[in-house]
Formats: C-alpha cells, structure tokens, sequence
C-alpha cells in the first residue's frame, strides 16, 4: 500500500495566530492581494469600512493629511454644536486628565466627523500623526481619511475600535483608536467621542472607558435639550442614580415619552417606535410624576413589566430656572402666615391621582407660588431658594399676571 506524502509542499498553512497583529496581517493580505473577505479575522465594522474606501477608489498606499475645513465652516460647526461642547465641558476635562499619564488623546466631533475639541499637544509631543489631527476644525470622517474608529461610528452610529493596520491607509497604520457615540433627544447622532495612541497599543480597556465618558456626556446632552420636559431619573438600585448607569426620560406637557436614554429603554422594555404616554412607560399617572420634582426623597415605582425602580424627577423652566430647590426652603423658611399656608399647601401626590389639567408649566409655576409664599413674600429669599436671579423671577411672576381690566 503507498504511503502518504510526508512533504512539506503540501503543509496547510498556519491556522492560529499567537497575536492580533498577525491576524489583521492575513486579514489584509486575504482582502487586498487575494479579494477574499478576511470573516473571522478583523471585525464586520473594518471590513465593512474597507469596502466602502475601495468602492471610493481610494488606494491603501497613498498618503493621507489631516485637513482642516474652512474657516466658515469650522465657525458654523462650533455655533451649531455649543449644547454637545457645553454638556462635555466637565467630563472632557476629567477625561484628559484620567489620561494625562498616558500617550493618548482625546477627540470630540461634531455628527459630521469634524473635530470640535481636541487635546492639546506641546510641540515637542513625538506623536506627528495625533499632532496633524488634534486640532479643531479637521476632518477625521472616512471620506477623507479611510477607516478610523470615528469614521465608523460616524458612518454606523455604533461603538468601534481600530487598531494599527486595521486602518485602511497604510501611513495610518501607526494609530489605535477606540470611539463612541453620542445621540441627540431626537435619537441622531450628536458626534462622536473618541480616544487615539500613536506608536503602541492601547494599555488599557480605551472602548470601555470612552463608552463611559460618552453615556455621560450623551446624558447631559439629553437633559441640556429637554427645557419644559420633565426628566425622570430611576435605576433598579438608588446607588446608581446620578451616575452614567442611570436611566433617563423626557416627558412633555401632555404626558408623552418623548425620549428615553439607551439604559432607559432597556429598563423598561420600550424602544419608542412610536410615541407613547406616560401610563403605558411607567404605568403612573401625569400628575403624580410632576410630584417627584417637590418630594425630599426618592419615590419607588413598580414599572409596568413589574420591575420596581427607585425614580426622581428634575423640571426645567423654558428661561433655564431649576425648581429643584423648591422643597429646600419650605424647612429652613421661617412659618408663614396661616392664609399663605392654605393658599399654598398642595395635596398629597398619590400614584393614582389624576391630572388632565396638568401642565409642565402649570407645576413649575406652582411651585413659584409655593416657595414665594414660603418666604413670606420675599422676592430675594424665594430667588435664592429657587436658584434663580431676582430678575428672573420678576419676569415670571409679570408673564403670570393677569392683564388689567380695559376701561
């Protein structure tokens, strides 16, 4: 009987790679030399990305630039984009500095891909790459420079992470990046955060940590845009409200969900296909969720799928006046008069009460009313419990006073 050939010219190839380089290697050789699609080896997101620079006829060898778009451009981008710069302020600060022993840098763009904030780098940083593309008014979207963590979430709206040769330009190919998204109340795209290393790989979780920054700054965004919504915070847990695990909702002044934030939806089972009322979401009433601003404490809630949440809720007047601190002065107000106490007292809220004649301004113009009467008539004192100026609140009380009777 003959024996199999023990030649080597008929060896498989290697199957198994010890490392990611080596697999992203065979991936590019597969796709660009061989027109095969390189599944299992990079993920869909990549390949994906590559297709689309190869149907734009662009060539993986060439040189790319970081290029800024014009000046008009970069000024109409900035002005359009002040509510995502201002709900990141804070947390992009604390992001670079989380990072400041790291090489890494950190991008913010608009829902375009043009940079709207980026660190700043001195000019002895060994980084030629990030130093081109760390600054305001570049445009990092896929058109212009190929397959980067940015572009995809600009393109998909999902998180995504590139690491070296899985950018399609060759020169790119010294860069990892790991980018998220950031959405509007609206559910679009707001822009894109994003955190990039050139020379190495990342030396910690950079997609878990960028998914973070982004639910926050994502957050307040969503609370930023919901001027007269009522913005109801709950968890399962009270330890995770105020952070980025806590869900959120807008409610208008008829009751509808207007919008839910991604742990919102998950909690309570909706995707807001199509527009619902508060019932339905929350199985409680109007009326007795515009209660929650004045309560001292957190309410619990049992959901309509029977998950019980620990739920609080925020209203924010159109001139941008918070009432949050509205319940604060009613225990450290001295006692007013027996006739302002009647004019001012507000029945106990029951889950169960109705409250058709209910508005978002109505509440918030009650609790005007309330925390006035509270302080004695004190213009100064109830400004200072409402957290608003004198001026302001003369505004409000002049908008809710009745007209003079004509002659």
């Amino acid at each position: 009987m003959r024996q199999p050939s023990t030649g080597r010219q008929h060896a498989p190839q290697q199957l198994f790679f010890r490392t990611a380089e080596q697999r992203t290697a065979l991936a590019r050789q597969q796709f660009f030399d061989e027109g095969a699609r390189p599944s299992g080896l990079v993920g869909e997101a990549v390949i994906q990305s590559w297709l689309r620079c190869c149907k734009a006829h662009q060539d993986p060898g060439e040189l790319v630039s970081f290029e800024q778009v014009t000046r008009s451009r970069a000024h109409a981008t900035l002005n359009r984009n002040r509510q995502l710069l201002q709900a990141g302020n804070h947390e992009l600060n604390h992001m670079e500095a989380a990072l400041s022993g790291t090489d890494c840098r950190v991008l913010l763009t608009d829902a375009h891909g043009v940079v709207i904030h980026a660190t700043e780098l001195t000019p002895t940083t060994g980084q030629p790459l990030l130093k081109t593309a760390s600054r305001v008014g570049v445009n990092i979207a896929e058109t212009h420079i190929g397959t980067t963590a940015p572009g995809i979430v600009v393109r998909s709206g999902e998180a995504c992470t590139v690491a070296g040769a899985e950018h399609f330009f060759q020169c790119l190919q010294g860069l990892h990046c790991a980018a998220a998204p950031i959405h509007d109340i609206h559910g679009q795209l707001a822009g894109v955060l994003d955190i990039s290393v050139e020379g190495g790989p990342f030396h910690f979780d950079a997609a878990s940590v960028v998914g973070l920054y982004a639910t926050t700054i994502e957050n307040r965004l969503l609370q930023l845009q919901s001027v007269e919504h009522l913005v109801l915070h709950f968890q399962a847990s009270p330890t995770l409200l105020d952070t980025p695990l806590e869900a959120l909702a807008g409610i208008d002044a008829r009751g509808r969900v207007l919008w839910l934030n991604a742990v919102a939806r998950r909690l309570t089972g909706s995707a807001l296909q199509e527009q619902l009322m508060v019932e339905e979401v929350f199985g409680a009433t109007l009326g007795w969720l515009l209660g929650l601003p004045r309560q001292t404490s957190v309410q619990t809630l049992h959901l309509p799928n029977g998950l019980g949440v620990w739920i609080k809720g925020r209203l924010t007047a159109p001139d941008g006046a918070d009432f949050k601190h509205a319940v604060a002065v009613a225990r450290s107000a001295p006692p007013p008069p027996p006739q302002a106490q009647l004019q001012a007292a507000i029945p106990p809220i029951e889950p169960e009460a109705t409250a058709s004649h209910s508005t978002l301004v109505d509440h918030s113009q009650r609790l005007i009313e309330t925390t006035l009467a509270q302080c004695g008539g004190n213009i100064a004192k109830a400004a200072r419990a409402l957290g608003v100026s004198r001026g302001m609140l003369y505004r409000r009380l002049q908008k809710s006073s009745p007209p003079p009777a004509q002659e």
